[in-house]
């Protein structure tokens, strides 16, 4: 049994406790509802079912099993009178909703590291706890955020369309000619754990200077500390080949990789890759634009594993067709899903996965387990694991 099953498993047992008081003594509480927007991996969906078997006078669970999202009313009405919510991006916690599902509420827990989808300020003004699941996706995403970097600069999307498309012809050395690492500068807004774990995995391909932004200017990082988790994140990697193992630590007098803290400014115009894994807030909020765009090298590539709306589409797309940069990689956009005519699916170089960045076996049942353990924290009053 892993670490998260047996904090899961005590607080199952913890709340068999509240739950099974006789009811003649405890007419006058309320009952505890659990409601869940969504059928959850099914490891940690066993624990619901479970805890569905369990329901009598003082606990209700209401789940949404549907493959259909439920649209706004009908979610309010499936949370309605609930002690504890387990919820995913895709649903609206805001204002006018916590205005509706009642009193009862304690807490909300999101199945995911994003909480904009949640209004945290009027949680906060009622008392409702805000659960999250930060740094078990870490990897995931960190691995789709390479394979979108890959198959933007390789052009991987042209390349799969020539096979599809019977375009495929006699091999030709000048035919979609991408670009190389070795050599090149990355640039990572947002330099969290996802930034530092892409960092890792690009050292070994040969990159040379790492160029990062931090979230605000009151969060110091520095420089030397990033280069030591960077370092031991590659050292973690056991798939790394010893002798790249050993330039990503410097123990070689030929490596030069330089690590550096940097305005927004400079990393677009200095990059080579462009990598964002910022949080969405007011501030990022089409952080990449028309008039930030242009900074960047025409040989670049843009690649967003964060949050679509951080990048302004239209901007993007437009870039992309004159040649203002290279290319493109999205496991991100604004909507989603993104409409099937909209400019940027049918742009060559641009590399769209469909959000696809914490979409492991494991990580998912992580995630799930997490959004599990802060609800059921939030409904028993306890410290939960992750807040907003």
């Amino acid at each position: 049994m892993d670490s998260f099953e047996e904090r899961i498993k005590g607080l199952v047992c913890q709340l068999k406790a509240s739950i099974n008081k006789d009811p003649k003594i405890t007419d006058h509480i309320s009952p505890i509802v659990l409601a869940v927007t969504f059928l959850l991996p099914s490891k940690i969906q066993l624990w619901i079912d479970q805890l569905t078997s369990l329901q009598n006078e003082l606990f209700v669970i209401k789940q949404w099993k549907s493959e259909i999202r439920p649209n706004q009313d009908e979610l309010l009405e499936l949370c309605q009178g609930a002690t504890g919510i387990i919820c995913i991006l895709t649903d609206s916690i805001n204002e006018n909703f916590l205005a509706n599902v009642g009193r009862e509420l304690k807490v909300v827990s999101t199945m995911s590291v994003g909480y904009d989808h949640i209004d945290v300020a009027s949680c906060n003004r009622l008392g409702i706890k805000v659960g999250i699941t930060p740094g078990v996706l870490t990897g995931s995403t960190a691995d789709i955020t390479l394979l979108l970097i890959l198959g933007a600069i390789r052009r991987a999307k042209e390349g799969i369309l020539a096979v599809s498309e019977g375009k495929w012809g006699p091999w030709d050395p000048t035919w979609l000619l991408g670009y190389e690492f070795v050599g090149k500068t990355i640039g990572i807004i947002g330099l969290g754990r996802i930034g530092l774990a892409v960092a890792a995995r690009t050292i070994p391909l040969g990159i040379s200077k790492i160029l990062y932004t931090t979230r605000s200017s009151d969060i110091s990082i520095d420089v030397s500390d990033n280069l030591k988790e960077i370092k031991a994140a590659c050292v973690a990697m056991d798939q790394l080949n010893n002798k790249m193992v050993h330039l990503a630590l410097g123990n070689s007098s030929d490596t030069d990789l330089e690590v550096q803290k940097s305005s927004l400014e400079t990393l677009l115009s200095e990059s080579d890759i462009v990598v964002i894994t910022c949080n969405l807030s007011d501030s990022t909020y089409h952080m990449i634009n028309s008039s930030n765009i242009k900074l960047m090298k025409k040989s670049a590539v843009l690649v967003n594993s964060a949050r679509g709306p951080i990048v302004d589409n239209n901007a993007l797309s437009e870039a992309l067709a004159s040649g203002t940069i290279f290319a493109a990689g999205l496991d991100v956009t604004q909507p989603e899903p993104i409409p099937v005519d909209h400019s940027l699916t049918s742009q060559p170089n641009c590399f769209i996965l469909p959000h696809l960045g914490s979409a492991t076996q494991e990580t998912r049942t992580k995630m799930a387990s997490l959004a599990l353990i802060n609800c059921i924290s939030g409904i028993l009053g306890i410290e939960l694991a992750h807040t907003a």
